[in-house]
């Protein structure tokens, strides 16, 4: 691992002095380019993940046109909430986001806002991550069914079981593959945006091509189906736009990400706003895709299967067929998983920086040897699979955790841009911004994510039972809750929003000293390598005069 500085050295330079600007030091190693930040947040939103983890969703609550148009509908919406994000964004690129645009934004009570909008984010990472590697879990689970590797006739609650321990496995692995830098993680990132990609083109290719028979046109189109016990087909409609909604969500990451992105008041933006396009786009054809493949007869034992898209390749293509595309999306929701964790902790860390999480001073530690805040890491991964264990014993926690991950990110993504809105002429634009359609946009995608969250809340099938309840309002009651507390009892009196680590000297002073710890550790590194046994030896001998020492 090299200690040199990276190419563009004038970019390095200007992104740092703006950190600078902002109270922070160049702690994190900034070595994404714009693509690489870009395809963190297309790997998050993940059109492979969502809109097939939740397809069966779909298929009960308002079917293929709910799914089709609902897509199209957020969409735009989205893009709006997208393009306020972008725009303070580009004011302030820092690993912070949104809790510290809020605090930068707001004219009176700027603590309080930038600590209510931090909670809110953590609380959506942490449930974006829990649902992603969820629904790989459950990918997972159908495809070793499928390929008779598991018992199909195994009592429900031993899938239930199984999937929570997969879920378990799956954000160890994340947890482990960030933790070894963010170099891996950013090549691995762009290496799932072709995967997304190319992924998608086969699976919509194959399935026009390969099946014998397909949906007819207005079936996909324009068919309802309403499965979820409701009466009401628009409030059917309505709570059908989770799948969407869900999917289009993590895009946040490109603004986690930008301390380590070179040219970050630009590449940052637009990392945003391009992950929402392209998804928008390549997702609303792979729906298409899939929906035309649904077999004539078939529906509702499709609709009712553990992986609905599983079930659909394989009834379209046969068992060979039906698990290739399976493997392919795994895989891309692999990818998604781990980049999630990534985004998740870094905001952790950021949040710590500034003191606002218990034990902050545990989450902000960064590891020497590859610059990455791997406490930070492991706590992303524990507090998400806390979240997945209510699965063990209700069959609806799928769904709840992902309305909980709409809720918790959205609230945080439109608080900011709110506060934009509402400070007009005075914000500050960054060399990416709206212009004078600023205050349109946001006030439009203000009115849409209250809306939205709202709807959320309600309750998804009926009748309701201690089974399929929707704990989403419990789980953002307890999140608001504690924070609220939290403040009233004592944040209130030190947490004053963030904190800049220093002057311009002190600033470069921590720089240095975490340029030599990163010699040190490389140079530890290759003495392991060359001479292993004497090297452990001396790490003994000097633990046992250096015991107790705690360096931070």
């Amino acid at each position: 691992m090299s200690n040199q500085p990276p190419q563009g050295g004038a970019d390095a330079m200007s992104d740092e002095a703006k950190l600078h600007e902002l109270g922070y030091a160049q702690e994190l190693r900034r070595g994404m380019s714009g693509f690489s930040n870009f395809a963190v947040s297309f790997t998050i939103i993940s059109i492979l993940s969502g809109c097939l983890t939740l397809f069966s969703f779909g298929m009960n609550t308002g079917g293929p046109m709910t799914m089709i148009w609902g897509w199209l509908l957020v969409g735009v919406f989205v893009l709006l909430v997208g393009l306020g994000m972008a725009e303070v964004c580009s004011s302030y690129p820092t690993a912070g986001g949104l809790y510290y645009w809020s605090a930068k934004l707001a004219r009176k009570n700027s603590a309080l806002w930038s600590w209510f909008t931090g909670w809110f984010n953590l609380l959506g990472q942490v449930a974006v991550t829990a649902g992603i590697d969820f629904g790989c879990a459950l990918f997972i689970e159908g495809f070793l069914e499928y390929a008779g590797w598991l018992s199909p006739n195994v009592n429900f609650h031993t899938v239930q079981h199984q999937v929570v321990i997969i879920t378990g496995l799956l954000l160890i692995v994340h947890g482990l593959l960030n933790s070894f830098g963010v170099n891996l993680v950013a090549k691995l990132a762009n290496v799932s945006v072709w995967w997304h990609l190319f992924g998608v083109a086969i699976i919509v290719v194959v399935l026009a091509v390969a099946p014998s028979h397909h949906a007819s046109a207005s079936f996909v189109f324009t068919h309802f189906v309403n499965n979820t016990g409701w009466g009401t087909p628009i409030y059917v409609f309505l709570i059908g736009l989770l799948n969407a909604q869900y999917t289009l969500t993590g895009y946040d990451a490109s603004a986690h990400m930008t301390e380590e992105t070179h040219k970050a008041d630009t590449a940052g933006p637009k990392g945003i706003v391009m992950s929402i396009v392209v998804s928008i786009v390549a997702g609303w054809i792979l729906l298409v895709g899939v929906s035309f493949a649904i077999q004539p007869g078939k529906y509702t034992s499709e609709a009712a299967s553990l992986v609905a898209p599983g079930q659909i390749f394989i009834d379209a293509l046969g068992k060979g067929g039906g698990l290739f595309l399976l493997l392919i999306a795994i895989v891309a929701q692999f990818f998604c998983g781990m980049s999630s964790v990534t985004a998740n902790s870094r905001m952790i860390y950021a949040f710590s920086r500034d003191g606002a999480i218990p034990g902050h001073r545990l989450w902000h530690q960064i590891n020497p040897r590859t610059r990455t805040p791997t406490n930070a890491i492991w706590l992303a991964a524990g507090a998400a699979f806390i979240l997945v264990i209510p699965y063990w014993f209700n069959t609806a926690a799928y769904a709840a955790v992902t309305s909980i991950a709409v809720i918790g990110l959205y609230i945080a993504y439109i608080i900011p841009v709110f506060l934009r809105v509402r400070a007009g002429s005075s914000f500050q634009p960054g060399p990416w911004n709206l212009g004078r359609w600023g205050v349109l946009n946001g006030t439009i995608a203000t009115i849409w994510t209250i809306f939205i969250c709202i709807l959320l809340l309600l309750p998804q099938l009926k009748p309701i039972t201690k089974t399929n309840f929707n704990y989403a309002p419990v789980a953002v009651l307890a999140v608001i809750g504690f924070a609220t507390i939290y403040w009233l009892a004592s944040a209130r009196n030190w947490f004053t929003g963030p904190k800049v680590q220093g002057s311009a000297s002190e600033l470069a002073a921590i720089e240095r000293e975490l340029n030599l710890e990163e010699v040190a550790a490389e140079e530890h590194v290759h003495e392991m390598m060359h001479h292993p046994i004497e090297t452990i030896e001396r790490d003994i001998h000097e633990h046992g005069e250096h015991d107790g020492h705690d360096h931070e």
